[in-house]
């Protein structure tokens, strides 16, 4: 039981015990920075009840607290606040009864968490590493408070953007692969897609020279018409192109399933928006019978939710094609399908995408799917970099794994100039370079607020200094170097702390709150933020006192420093960051 609870159960049977108050909701805060204790109770909502003084209610409070159960050392009132310091004892037995086996209450229900999704058209790229470690993280905090999760992506495998890396082959390539290029298959074919846009962006120039206007020398580009004609064919089955179609994707899909093992990430299902988008059609069109859509005179097919403070929306074009949202309609039409009993579900992508989604789930309602109120979207902000906004077509990107390339060799550099993993072998060297280089790059990403813009520097992301991974990771090194040390055991009764190990213990006490709260928001950054503040903490703690000793108090400091370790490597965990016991 954490320390507002113990609290807000003694001070009930304070309240029934002497005024046969029950039911009575108790408000209690930590104390704040300028006022002396640990906790505050707050008094107001006691004085019409009670019909006494701030001071008088205080007072008696502050002394059953203290004199009958121990828990604190001292208190005052200020105004209409009670504010507590805890005693000695009541935080060294606090301390002895933390462990990780906490239960939240919360309903304990199943979720799919979608995340990733990329197109095949590209390689994964750094804006991709920011959904892909967010939707990993969440996944992990949901299963940590006792919800059943399916980790899930949509690959987006179709459309006018997949046929121009493919138009762009044929007429580039000389039959090239990534075999005979010596390179991984989704980097392959993305540099066929720079090629396109390359070229097209030469087509426009020269028909606007020739007189064009810009619209239509977009529309009239040779190269575009080619791609457009490539996506007919494949609409209209053409076995060629569908035979291209797939090998070209299964380059793709080995760069991807690279990436994904390099993160360290895996993936309960995928669906593929060849499959998904004619069942979204389908159930447009059931739609459309049963006038919950409706027809224009060009025939496409609109949906009116201006009455929810939205848009019309399109559904289907005049000519029969689906757009972006049809599919989304039939990948979560199938989902549920095969998982039936699931009780919602959580998209990641990027905040261009919100009204998207608000669209998709007041879709949902109107279709009248059960779990339609329980999807949720975790938006987040992109990625900027030191020279300014990522682009795709033009091949100005970070690739995610010449990143995770780039960040082990930083690790490597490091690690060998501080000369502290010398006398261990070559391979668990090179595994210790991987695991610093994710932590650096994971926590980097994670510790920012989903919310916000990233400006992802990579030099200041290994840092052993400061709010880094690395920094983290080498203070749990620290902690269990100590531990193999110790040749005492833990056991101790009473012992004299300090203010910085109080607060340690405190800090620690805050552990289950930080995980309900970053559940209930989406927002890992939360657990980021704790324990860098908890490593602080500590560091602080150990520069100014010996954790090693024969005597009780050292003890109680080893125990302090195990308990420290285990909540790193849980919070570490959670963010998907393996923490190493030597760096």
């Amino acid at each position: 039981m954490d320390i507002e609870n113990i609290l807000k159960k003694k001070v009930k049977e304070y309240l029934l015990l002497k005024y046969s108050i029950s039911n009575y909701l108790i408000e209690i805060s930590k104390t704040r920075k300028e006022f002396q204790g640990h906790y505050t109770i707050v008094l107001f909502p006691l004085l019409p009840i009670l019909k006494k003084t701030p001071i008088e209610i205080g007072n008696e409070i502050g002394l059953f607290l203290q004199e009958k159960e121990k828990y604190i050392q001292e208190f005052n009132v200020i105004q209409g606040f009670l504010n507590l310091t805890f005693s000695d004892r009541f935080l060294t037995n606090l301390l002895k009864g933390f462990n990780l086996n906490y239960k939240l209450d919360i309903k304990k229900e199943f979720y799919l968490i979608e995340f990733s999704s990329p197109n095949t058209n590209k390689p994964l790229h750094l804006g991709h590493i920011r959904n892909i470690l967010l939707g990993d993280s969440i996944s992990n905090i949901f299963k940590e408070v006792g919800n059943k999760v399916h980790k899930t992506q949509i690959i987006n495998d179709r459309g006018i953007h997949i046929c121009k890396s493919m138009i762009s082959w044929l007429k580039f390539a000389n039959n090239a692969t990534p075999k005979t290029e010596n390179i991984k298959g989704d980097i392959f074919v993305g540099n066929y897609y720079v090629k396109y846009n390359n070229e097209y962006e030469k087509q426009v120039k020269d028909l606007i020279s020739k007189g064009q206007n810009e619209d239509n020398a977009k529309k009239n580009s040779k190269i575009f018409i080619e791609a457009q004609e490539l996506l007919r064919k494949w609409e209209n089955g053409d076995k060629d192109v569908i035979n291209l179609w797939k090998r070209m994707n299964s380059w793709v899909y080995d760069g991807f399933s690279k990436t994904y093992e390099n993160l360290n990430v895996k993936f309960d299902s995928e669906y593929y928006e060849s499959d998904t988008y004619l069942k979204g059609k389908n159930i447009v069109l059931d739609g459309l019978k049963n006038k919950l859509f409706y027809k224009k005179e060009d025939n496409s097919i609109w949906v009116d939710l201006s009455s929810k403070g939205l848009d019309k929306k399109i559904l289907l074009r005049s000519d029969g094609t689906s757009v972006y949202i049809t599919q989304d309609i039939g990948t979560a039409f199938l989902r549920y399908k095969d998982h039936p009993k699931m009780d919602g579900m959580i998209y990641t992508t990027g905040n261009e995408q919100d009204y998207h989604f608000k669209v998709l789930f007041e879709l949902m309602n109107i279709l009248g799917y059960p779990w339609s109120n329980k999807l949720k979207h975790l938006s987040y902000g992109m990625v900027d970099l030191p020279t300014g906004k990522m682009k795709s077509r033009e091949g100005l990107v970070v690739d995610a794994d010449e990143l995770i390339s780039d960040m082990n060799l930083k690790a490597k550099i490091i690690s060998e100039s501080l000369g502290k993993i010398n006398d261990i072998s070559k391979i668990e060297q090179s595994k210790l370079y991987n695991q610093i280089a994710l932590g650096a790059l994971k926590y980097h990403i994670l510790k920012v607020d989903p919310k916000k813009r990233i400006l992802f520097d990579p030099n200041e992301s290994i840092e052993f200094n400061g709010n880094t991974g690395p920094f983290i990771q080498y203070t749990y090194a620290r902690i269990k170097s100590l531990l193999k040390k110790n040749k005492n055991n833990t056991s101790f009764s009473d012992v004299i702390l300090s203010e910085k190990e109080k607060n340690l213990i405190i800090h620690l006490n805050d552990f289950p709150n930080v995980i309900l709260s970053s559940y209930k928001t989406l927002n890992p950054a939360l657990i980021a933020n704790y324990v860098y503040e908890l490593v602080k903490l500590y560091n602080s703690f150990y520069q100014s006192f010996s954790v090693l000793g024969n005597d009780e108090i050292h003890s109680f400091r080893v125990l302090l420093s195990k308990k420290v370790g285990s909540y790193i490597k849980k919070s570490m965990l959670l963010l998907g960051i393996d923490v190493p016991e030597r760096m």
